[in-house]
């Protein structure tokens, strides 16, 4: 998760408990755990510097997507995935390793599931786990 693109700023600013946060919230999320990844992930954002907020809040607004979605709750859904790509964008196309273009289209694509498929009446949705995926030099 340590890979930086040219360009990418390293803060010596950046707290401990903010990276450690979101390392456990980045992997909770990939184990399908969106709950537990929304509460790793929610200390991270509280405990960043101003310039990351977005981005935290962003990863926070990914998991709670997925787990409204997993819940039948297509509004909630569909409003968790704009404000997730509104926040993330800015940080394109890759930040912390992440590989936010990949990221962001996986979003695109699901909210474009989420307002086709009218699921507010299912039990579930079945949208694919969300692929955080690190970033490539």
């Amino acid at each position: 998760m340590g890979i930086r693109r040219a360009g990418e700023q390293s803060s010596p600013a950046l707290s401990a408990e903010p990276t450690s946060r979101f390392l456990a919230g980045i992997e909770l999320i990939r184990r399908g755990e969106y709950f537990a990844a929304h509460e790793e992930l929610e200390l991270a954002w509280r405990a960043a510097p101003q310039h990351e907020r977005d981005f935290f809040q962003g990863l926070v607004h990914v998991a709670v997507a997925w787990y409204q979605a997993g819940r039948g709750r297509q509004i909630g859904t569909e409003r968790q995935l704009a404000k997730a790509i509104r926040r993330l964008t800015r940080y394109a196309p890759a930040h912390r390793g992440l590989d936010l273009d990949s990221l962001l289209a996986q979003l695109e694509a699901a909210l474009q599931v989420a307002q086709a498929e009218r699921f507010e009446h299912a039990v579930r949705i079945d949208l694919h786990p969300v692929e955080l995926v690190e970033e490539q030099q």
